[in-house]
């Protein structure tokens, strides 16, 4: 609170300067007076420096020179910092005060091994971000807020959701018409988000007619540079950043002397022993426009490229896939040399394991035999009908046999694949299963080339029914027979929405009131869920239905 009441003491007495001498005297007077001893550094500058070293680019298209580690800095003088600040060739006004000194003393002291991969970073992204500031009339000096941004890393999330090089909010990248979705996040893709980044510096320019301001809204947007503006009091064309510096947020006051700091870092790191990392390959890069999906796997396995520098190269594409269509294409950015192989190989990237990195547009059902199934008109074999039963489906003899089985307590990968005389990777491979582990209720497609008389057994002692033992032509028969046994015996429904007492009595061949007699019930009303007894079949009922019939022939 001290500090605040004091900075407002100052920024009264400024403005009262100002008012009387007018904005260029007291502007310039800030400039090189102003002080602030609760200097704020920016995310990127706690950017994980050894991390950014490590990483795939740098460690493959350059190599490090650690003399940044072994060589002290420099130490200069204020008036030698004002007579290389000035010397930039510079549109934007690069004044000197502390507060841009506190910044400079942080890159060239403790950001050393920083600056040193930065700069190393820099030989692929400076030409990008020349490029689109040079389509739009831009300073050039522009191209190092993607320093203070990003740290010139083009997959970095602030704590907020700004993404990509330039730092971005979703709601400014929509904006600016980029797209981002679970497949695709423009912010990260360096040469859209430079050109959109470059559209929108300039629409704030127009706004300002001040670079310094312009710099603080793409910070912390138009609208509290606005705000500060209305406080400072005054004509709004009279101001500039170090006018509304006291009326900003913490944060962006360090916004342009952190862009300062960094045009002369990037300028003057040689004389402040630094040394950059320097390049071992060449950084051409080339493009391809992508019409068909593909995964950045068909491409590597293919072209032989590792999926690393695909990534580095390509960080816009969020899930390794290119969503391509002839309706919306997308560009793929490969090393220069690497482009007439793409083109040459577009078909065998295409198909290669398309089942595997393929979308399927339309899904059906899978299908079975029908001398594949037991019991076939007997639908509460299933498991979603009676959680008792875990095998769904046996093949005939001599075909691969297909079995629905559904995980109960104290199973494992193990003792399934064990029961049915497969391996766990088998079950794995046919489930799509990632890991060993397995859940209660969870149910599992297992092919098996077992003899059915083996699995047949296997399934009456897992379901308690009986099912086919022999595979001679007789098997049919014996089917039948068990099916009639099945009928005649108690049985169980469960109640679903829509069915009543008739239609459920007309199922299975008995009347409403034994229904209603086996499960004790008064009236008719049934409720969904609710399992019922099924009475069986009685001889009686049976003779007096083939009585009927025989009536009706006479």
């Amino acid at each position: 609170m001290k500090r605040y009441f004091l900075v407002a003491l100052l920024t009264a007495a400024s403005l009262t300067g100002f008012a009387k001498t007018g904005k260029n005297s007291n502007v310039l007077n800030l400039k090189s007076s102003i002080t602030d001893s609760a200097i704020v550094y920016p995310e990127s500058f706690e950017a994980d420096t050894q991390k950014l070293l490590e990483g795939w680019f740098i460690k493959n298209y350059t190599a490090t020179d650690n003399r940044y580690a072994t060589e002290p800095d420099i130490e200069m003088s204020d008036d030698e910092m004002i007579k290389r600040l000035s010397a930039l060739p510079t549109v934007i006004e690069m004044p000197y005060n502390q507060i841009v000194r506190s910044y400079i003393d942080r890159y060239t002291k403790r950001g050393r091994a920083q600056i040193a991969a930065i700069l190393g970073l820099s030989l692929y992204y400076m030409p990008i971000f020349e490029q689109a500031l040079e389509e739009q009339g831009l300073p050039l000096e522009l191209k190092y807020l993607p320093v203070i941004e990003s740290g010139l890393d083009p997959n970095a999330v602030s704590k907020h959701g700004a993404t990509g090089l330039w730092q971005m909010m979703l709601g400014t990248a929509k904006g600016l018409g980029l797209e981002v979705n679970s497949l695709v996040d423009e912010r990260r893709d360096p040469y859209v988000a430079s050109e959109r980044a470059a559209s929108y510096l300039k629409d704030l320019y127009s706004a300002y007619g001040d670079w310094t301001l312009a710099i603080a809204a793409y910070n912390c947007g138009p609208g509290n540079v606005n705000k500060a503006i209305r406080r400072a009091g005054g004509d709004a064309k009279d101001h500039d950043f170090w006018s509304i510096y006291n009326y900003l947020s913490p944060e962006t006051r360090g916004y342009v002397p952190m862009f300062i700091a960094a045009n002369y870092v990037m300028k003057y790191y040689p004389d402040h022993n630094i040394s950059p990392v320097l390049p071992v390959k060449p950084l051409v890069m080339d493009t391809v426009q992508i019409s068909e999906r593909v995964h950045f796997n068909q491409i590597s396995k293919v072209l032989d490229i590792p999926v690393e520098e695909l990534r580095i190269l390509n960080p816009q594409f969020r899930a390794d896939v290119i969503p391509g269509s002839a309706e919306s294409p997308y560009t793929l950015i490969l090393p220069s040399q690497q482009i007439h192989a793409y083109l040459m190989s577009e078909d065998e990237i295409m198909n290669f394991e398309p089942d595997k990195y393929g979308k399927r547009e339309t899904v059906a059902p899978g299908e079975v035999p029908a001398d594949a199934m037991l019991a076939v008109e007997d639908t509460s074999i299933w498991p979603e009908d009676q959680g008792e039963s875990d095998v769904a489906l046996v093949a005939s003899q001599g075909k691969p046999s297909v079995i629905i089985h559904k995980v109960t307590a104290g199973e494992s990968l193990a003792s399934i694949a064990e029961k049915y005389n497969v391996t766990p990777e088998e079950i794995k491979k046919g489930n799509n299963l990632r890991r060993n582990a397995v859940r209660v209720g969870q149910q599992l497609r297992i092919s098996t080339t077992t003899p059915q008389d083996v699995m047949a057994s296997t399934v009456a002692a897992v379901t308690g029914k009986a099912a086919a033992t022999k595979t001679t032509s007789g098997a049919k028969k014996s089917a039948n027979k068990k099916a009639s046994a099945t009928n005649s015996a108690p049985r169980t429904h469960k109640i679903r929405n829509g069915e009543s007492l008739s239609t459920i009595a007309k199922k299975y061949g008995v009347s409403i009131n034994a229904i209603k007699q086996a499960n004790g019930m008064k009236s008719d009303a049934l409720r969904a869920g609710k399992t019922l007894t099924i009475p069986a079949k009685t001889a009686t009922s049976k003779k007096k239905s083939s009585k009927k019939k025989s009536r009706k022939r006479r």
